[in-house]
């Protein structure tokens, strides 16, 4: 796709970048096939197909209208067309950029603008966040449906091991995670100390994916830098990896190498820290499981999209579970995404809770005990109409 960029681009890092990426696309549209929301929409402008366009045109100077800025936002940054698309094409990376430009260009209506500005100064933070959904927790009853489905029961607290290995890794805590779910990290302490592993924890925050999602570009870095820094320490000390619990924090983590390349004083340490991000799945894939006082049940696996087409894990959680004798059902359609997509499903109410009727109806297909999922936007969007949901790394702590 050849490109002619707009003044105000074309020598800069990040135009060179998006031209790049435009040359690598064909036109072919196998990407709209699998696209969640073009399938929902029928829409062309929906697609990637559609939205790489939209991008093309605004980087070589159209000035962007509320229309295009509509069908970004519809986007759910989910990367399906990533694992379909033969010429390779990083159509998330464009995506970031190309909205960046048109949330510069395009003013919001207040009440939009309201909202992802309260998201950003909540979700980020877990000190905030925290007597936050203390408060809306102490509210449900009078909320409304809608919004009482998005309130999760509060959590129980979770018992960590001492930290008495020799071998040991740092884990990100996150933001939302450690508020709402804190067994997931938990329970990954607890199946690592059975392996002789003892895990540290950071706590950093945000790993930057929610701003960045948000096209708060200058935050998101922000707490790129400030994530890296909390854990220098611990990768100075040598620990063997950073895990990551959440596919979503994983896949920002693991690309920082790529988002601060530019950053004089972080690109060497953002590169380290990429090379270091492991998810769970990828540490207990190597290791002796014999250890662990497993209760095999019948399970139906949701892989995020952050897992099979971010980082391209997709198979691995399951093989785990089935060699560990979890009996998985199948579930149609497992590359769709289930309409968490980090806030999509607070900013995109009506296509998410689309998706999800469709997302559970496959899960529930086969009759599981339990649903399970590798990352907590999954976990608590689906948590609202399925059967019990869990994280599977808490099915193996016990």
């Amino acid at each position: 796709m050849q490109t002619q960029l707009a003044a105000f681009i074309k020598d800069t890092a990040k135009g060179r970048e998006a031209q790049a990426i435009l040359l690598n696309c064909v036109h072919c549209g196998f990407c709209n096939a699998t696209c969640p929301t073009y399938q929902l929409q029928g829409d062309e402008l929906d697609g990637p197909r559609g939205r790489i366009y939209l991008i093309k045109q605004v980087l070589e100077g159209e000035i962007a209208s509320a229309a295009s800025r509509r069908h970004l936002d519809r986007c759910l940054s989910c990367r399906s067309c990533e694992t379909t698309c033969p010429s390779g094409v990083s159509y998330g990376r464009l995506l970031d950029i190309g909205r960046e430009i048109v949330e510069d260009q395009v003013a919001r209506p207040w009440k939009q603008a309201l909202l992802r500005r309260w998201l950003l100064l909540t979700l980020p933070y877990p000190r905030r966040f925290k007597p936050v959904f203390g408060l809306l927790h102490g509210l449900r009853p009078l909320l409304p449906k809608r919004l009482q489905a998005k309130i999760p029961a509060k959590p129980r607290a979770a018992v960590r091991p001492d930290i008495r290995h020799t071998r040991r890794m740092l884990i990100l805590e996150g933001c939302v995670q450690p508020v709402l779910a804190p067994n997931i990290n938990a329970a990954t302490a607890r199946v690592l100390d059975k392996l002789g592993i003892s895990l540290i924890p950071s706590v950093a925050g945000c790993c930057g994916a929610l701003p960045q999602h948000l096209s708060a570009t200058g935050k998101a870095i922000d707490m790129m830098r400030r994530t890296i820094d909390a854990c220098w320490p611990q990768v100075t000390n040598g620990v063997e990896a950073i895990i990551s619990t959440a596919s979503g924090c994983g896949i920002q983590l693991k690309e920082y190498g790529k988002l601060l390349a530019a950053d004089p004083l972080y690109a060497e340490k953002a590169l380290r820290i990429s090379a270091l991000t492991k998810d769970i799945s990828e540490i207990l894939q190597n290791e002796d499981l014999s250890a662990l006082n497993i209760r095999p049940c019948r399970i139906a696996f949701h892989s995020p999209c952050t897992l099979q087409h971010g980082q391209q894990l997709n198979g691995v959680v399951e093989n785990i579970l089935t060699q560990l004798g979890f009996s998985l059902t199948p579930v149609a359609d497992g590359h769709l995404c289930c309409g968490s997509a980090g806030t999509y499903s607070i900013l995109q109410p009506e296509l998410a809770e689309r998706l999800r009727g469709n997302k559970i109806l496959a899960l529930q297909a086969g009759q599981p005990q339990i649903i399970a999922t590798a990352n907590i936007g999954c976990l608590l969007h689906l948590q609202a109409q399925a059967v019990e949901v869990k994280h599977w790394i808490e099915l193996l702590a016990g």
